[in-house]
């Protein structure tokens, strides 16, 4: 049998990371994290990360790991996370990935395709063109890339033309080879939590509430005082913005919670419908809430391979 990996995936607040402390604590288990914003040690607590007391209970891995200013990319998250799973299975433990970043989840799983380094000068041109002229070049550059893609969406038509420009391949050519993934070397047992929508947005704003904080406010101020780019990852997380905003008085604590609120619902949304559509059809989707110890209970026992 191949060695064990359990997943517990989906949007934010929608209860993950108590469901793998219980796994962990039944199971003998090391959480991994597959969230791209806890693994910065600056956002302890805008990110949600698991409280001090949570990480003590059980072996907790690539939490807090980098520094806002060393920007995580996915192919070096994964090939952390392939040593964090090897280390766990070594050590006669189940790994448990945690998390709601879904390009890491299907990176590690599936592997990553292997587009050479784009030329630095090449990338910021491109990433100084307007989001239309951009994808309007895509329509004469990679035709295909730019049926899929929405004028709107900026990030994706960037990178899909940077990469057309500097190999001479389109990118859903890389994709076509990909490599790295753990997919066939382990007995994966995935669970995807998509919750009532109603209680996972009441979920979402009490977590907001608990990020602006002092010690939340606090956190961005001293991310602030580091002059970091904007567009550094760590900059882009969820309610750093809003924080900003009012750190600079250009909102007032209300307005920041309710900014605050939204955007962390909306990102709520998008991994919804992602985590919805995107995995295999056959990994279970689980849709009630868990918020019950005896549903919580039934799910450890589906997912500890005992």
């Amino acid at each position: 049998m191949k060695p064990p990996l359990a997943l517990i995936a989906g949007p934010t607040a929608s209860g993950k990371s108590a469901l793998a402390l219980a796994l962990a604590q039944a199971a003998d288990g090391t959480i991994i994290n597959t969230d791209s914003a806890q693994v910065y040690r600056d956002l302890r607590i805008v990110s949600a990360r698991p409280s001090p007391d949570d990480e003590a209970r059980v072996p907790h891995r690539l939490y807090g790991y980098r520094d806002g200013g060393d920007p995580c990319s996915v192919a070096e998250w994964a090939e952390d996370a392939r040593a964090e799973i090897a280390a766990a299975h070594g050590s006669g433990r189940l790994p448990i990935l945690c998390g709601g970043t879904g390009l890491y989840i299907r990176t590690l799983i599936e592997g990553i395709a292997p587009v050479p380094e784009i030329d630095a000068a090449l990338r910021r041109t491109v990433r100084a063109m307007a989001p239309g002229a951009a994808h309007m070049a895509l329509v004469r550059e990679d035709p295909e890339a730019a049926r899929r893609l929405r004028p709107g969406d900026t990030t994706r038509t960037q990178r899909a033309l940077e990469v057309i420009r500097s190999t001479g391949r389109t990118l859903a050519a890389w994709q076509a080879q990909k490599a790295g993934g753990i997919g066939d070397q382990v007995t994966l047992r995935p669970l995807i939590l998509l919750p009532p929508r109603d209680w996972l947005h009441a979920r979402c704003d009490q977590r907001f509430e608990k990020i602006l904080s002092d010690e939340g406010i606090d956190e961005i101020r001293s991310l602030l005082g580091r002059s970091l780019p904007a567009l550094a990852p760590v900059m882009r997380a969820i309610g750093v913005r809003e924080i900003a905003a009012f750190l600079h008085g250009e909102m007032s604590r209300e307005e920041a919670m309710a900014a605050g609120k939204i955007a962390t619902r909306q990102y709520a949304k998008r991994q919804y419908t992602w985590f919805r559509r995107q995995p295999p059809a056959d990994w279970p989707r689980f849709q009630a809430a868990l918020d019950s110890p005896s549903v919580r209970a039934e799910l450890v026992e589906a997912l500890s391979f005992s």
